[in-house]
């Protein structure tokens, strides 16, 4: 009885905030219904038409519902179709296409860079993949140098690719970063945190220091400010603020901004 209850799976909404494992299935709704096809629309009176269900890191489609790959966390987010992820302290990067991420050139070979971005191979980046560049007007892109770009190609059968150029052309931000600075890295889980809208972590450290910070999905921060002391001290907050409770960031930025 037991392994045919673990076969049935649990219902995803229940399981919202607790520890899932790998092996897991969580059961949907039934408007998140799918056939072997894809996604199947159900035309009924009265019933207003779903969102696609968005599968987050974690977790991977099995029949109607998901399967857990990862251990951590399950999280929820409403609005549209909605979105299930596993929120883990996971450190190794795997390319998503779409991800922004902070590289490090390791070569130039022809017209292409090769840049180490954390995962199990290194990812690719044309010289004309940034805004203005042109065959006679290249990026002075010297090994050694940091790369914030985004994946356009990411998948196990193909080598990741990067560009520094929005689908307008535009640099949005994208391109090299600047020499002086720290660079540091921690895990998947709280880049996403930090990452996330009205992040209360970046905003208390705002109102410490002023500082530029430039977050990779792939785990790699880069941090500048004023002095280096003041640089030294925004990373060893953001790197003990994932070990530590609200209250106890609190404290110690209440000590800090003390002294």
């Amino acid at each position: 009885m037991a392994a045919m209850a673990a076969e049935r799976g649990t219902a995803a909404e229940a399981l919202v905030g607790q520890v899932v494992l790998p092996g897991d299935l969580l059961l949907l709704p039934a408007h998140y219904d799918e056939d072997a096809e894809g996604e199947r629309l159900r035309l009924s009176a009265g019933t207003a038409p779903q969102g696609r269900l968005l599968c987050g890191p974690g977790l991977r489609r099995s029949g109607a519902g998901l399967l857990v790959t990862k251990c951590g966390l399950l999280r929820h987010r409403p609005g549209g179709g909605g979105a299930y992820w596993v929120d883990s302290q996971q450190k190794r990067y795997v390319p998503v296409k779409g991800d922004h991420v902070i590289g490090i050139v390791t070569a130039k070979a022809g017209d292409v860079f090769r840049l180490d971005v954390g995962g199990s191979e290194p990812a690719s980046l044309s010289y004309l993949a940034f805004e203005g560049a042109t065959k006679r007007n290249r990026p002075n892109v010297q090994v050694g140098d940091l790369i914030y770009g985004q994946f356009v190609v990411a998948n196990k059968d193909m080598e990741p690719e990067m560009v520094c150029i929005d689908s307008s052309g535009k640099s949005s931000g994208m391109g090299i970063i600047g020499q002086d600075g720290f660079l540091f890295k921690v895990s998947l889980g709280l880049i996403r945190k930090l990452l996330a809208p009205k992040c209360e972590i970046i905003q208390e450290l705002s109102q410490l220091y002023p500082f530029e910070m430039v977050l990779g999905m792939n785990g790699r921060i880069w941090v500048k400010a004023k002095t280096v002391q003041q640089t030294l001290i925004v990373v060893n907050i953001l790197e003990a603020c994932e070990h530590m409770t609200a209250q106890q960031r609190k404290q110690a930025l209440a000590k800090l901004s003390g002294n």
